[in-house]
């Protein structure tokens, strides 16, 4: 089972030895840039480890856009050691979730960009109902949810 918890002084060092693959540095930012992030956007957003038992697998940050409104998901990582195991698939499930209860403020729209190169995490997206919007910036395409 995976869950999310939030990322507090207990396990933000384990948010920073997770660990991208090879290649992977290109697609994703490592939770260090994001949680400094996390730290600016502060009133607006929640870091996650993505859990698994107790180990942490993973990590994830929602934040809202209060000018759109709109939530985006950022920096979503699973740690190479741990990847096809189905954990980022269930961690973006809880990520939906967790966006349903409307945290941060009302908006039926998430959004999130993925790297043009990495086919893998727009199927995976895509999967769950993410659609390009055509928005696209160098090398990212946003996608976007509407909840139901």
């Amino acid at each position: 089972m995976v869950e999310l918890r939030p990322i507090t002084e207990d396990n933000f060092i384990d948010a920073f030895n997770l660990r991208l693959a090879p290649g992977q540095e290109g697609f994703v930012s490592h939770p260090i840039r994001s949680l400094a992030q996390a730290y600016v956007y502060r009133n607006q957003c929640q870091p996650f480890g993505i859990y698994t038992a107790d180990r942490m697998v993973g990590y994830v940050l929602v934040i809202y856009d209060y000018d759109v409104p709109k939530y985006d998901i950022w920096h979503m990582v699973i740690d190479e050691a741990e990847q096809g195991h189905g954990y980022g698939s269930a961690a973006l499930d809880c990520v939906i979730d967790y966006i349903r209860t409307r945290p941060f403020g009302n908006s039926d729209r998430v959004a999130l960009t993925c790297n043009k190169g990495n086919p893998i995490a727009r199927g995976l997206y895509e999967s769950r109902g993410f659609i390009p919007t055509g928005y696209e910036d160098e090398d990212e395409v946003e996608l976007a949810l509407t909840l139901g």
